[in-house]
């Protein structure tokens, strides 16, 4: 019998063991109707209420503003279970600590308290806006604040948010305004028209800004400012995000595959064995599979300490410190994308026809990798980590690396 929910209040998520405890819960909830609402597609108001009761909305949220302040790494390996039952609704989950980093190594103090203390006490579900390449939704001064109008798309976890973090270009400046409000201010339109063939219940939709006031206090990022090295871990805790969601998707298409084969392959006729399990070449292939996945877990966990130990230095990062977590997390996700890919393609060589069933959604592993994959080009991460590799450079600080 699985776990019974386990209520925010009811234990203390300092604990890992709860934390596991609440995890594994979650994705067996997750996991029940992750087939049939991943053909459905949609808005999952229900099981986003299941996150948000899970308590573990407040993982990384720092004790001093009320939340339980676990570590990058211990938070990477619960997504990455959430990410093999439903890699959409996982992506929800990350991106909402996203913002909560957002607001951490962008924000103020006095902001971190602002925005953080409500989130944990009021049990606030935060979505993304802030897609950099979207220049759309333009920021223009208003005395002390700034006045936002036009579009950004690709909003992961917008639709049934209660706070969004969020970006729009100064043209002055020619740089970007980062700011925060609450999902329903005046002027803040959002809409569910996210549809993809994978990935389908992410509530990436587009946000709309009519004249959207924004107050000095909201601003996270004033434009024109030279980011310092700590502050550019954002992009890498996103990245890392990316990188768990891909281990996890692999993770979860060759448990299912494997236990398939166990429990309704057919060995091939020529194979000369009873059983499929029995088959050299399956066996084989399997082993294949398998050697995909480790290294991407062990590089998905070395990239986080990595962050981990950065982060750890607080103001004192340097560049050097944040060009290594930055080549740890590109390899990481390099091995990562591949193993998602490959794994959730190749399954279907071992399973056969049959678990090509609609009933059972084996391809919404392949789908869910394939869309998301597509989040930003592997290559430009080789090439970083061949100018490593030939010229000592670290990747350049930017939205993707």
């Amino acid at each position: 019998m699985p776990p019974a929910p386990i209520s925010p209040f009811a234990v203390d998520l300092a604990d890992p063991v709860q934390v596991e405890h609440a995890t594994e819960a979650l994705a067996q909830a997750l996991q029940k109707t992750a087939v049939a609402r991943d053909q459905r597609g949609g808005h999952a108001r229900t099981e986003r209420e299941l996150i948000r009761d899970s308590g573990l909305l407040n993982l990384t949220t720092p004790r001093a503003h009320g939340g339980w302040g676990h570590s990058w790494q211990f938070f990477s390996r619960g997504l990455r279970r959430l990410a093999q039952a439903d890699s959409a609704l996982a992506h929800l989950y990350a991106f909402h600590h996203l913002q909560v980093a957002t607001v951490l190594l962008y924000g103020e103090p006095e902001q971190h308290e602002f925005f953080l203390r409500p989130t944990v006490r009021e049990r606030l579900f935060w979505g993304n806006a802030l897609n950099p390449n979207d220049k759309r939704a333009l920021a223009q001064a208003e005395g002390t604040g700034f006045v936002v109008n036009g579009p950004k798309s690709y909003c992961s976890g917008s639709v049934g948010s209660d706070r969004l973090s969020f970006s729009a270009w100064h043209e002055p400046t020619q740089s970007l305004l980062i700011a925060a409000l609450p999902s329903r201010s005046p002027g803040i339109s959002i809409q569910g028209d996210w549809d993809a063939f994978g990935q389908r219940q992410t509530d990436s939709g587009t946000v709309q800004f009519d004249q959207v006031r924004v107050q000095a206090h909201e601003v996270l990022v004033r434009p024109g400012t030279v980011l310092q090295p700590r502050a550019t871990l954002r992009s890498q805790i996103a990245q890392l995000i990316l990188v768990n969601l891909y281990v996890g998707i692999a993770q979860g298409a060759l448990a299912h595959g494997l236990r398939y084969t166990r429990d309704s392959s057919r060995p091939f006729f020529a194979s000369g064995v009873a059983r499929a399990v029995d088959d050299p070449y399956i066996q084989h292939r399997y082993g294949e599979l398998s050697v995909l996945v480790r290294p991407a877990e062990v590089l998905a966990d070395l990239a986080a300490r990595r962050l981990d130990e950065a982060l750890a230095l607080g103001a004192d990062v340097t560049a050097a410190d944040r060009g290594k977590v930055a080549v740890a997390v590109a390899e990481a996700k390099a091995v990562a994308h591949r193993a998602a890919i490959e794994v959730s393609s190749q399954v279907f060589e071992l399973t056969g026809a049959g678990a090509t069933a609609s009933r059972l959604g084996l391809d919404r592993f392949w789908r869910n990798a394939r869309v998301h994959t597509l989040h930003d080009p592997l290559d430009y991460k080789l090439r970083d980590l061949g100018r490593h590799a030939l010229l000592g450079r670290y990747p350049e600080p930017t939205a993707y690396s």
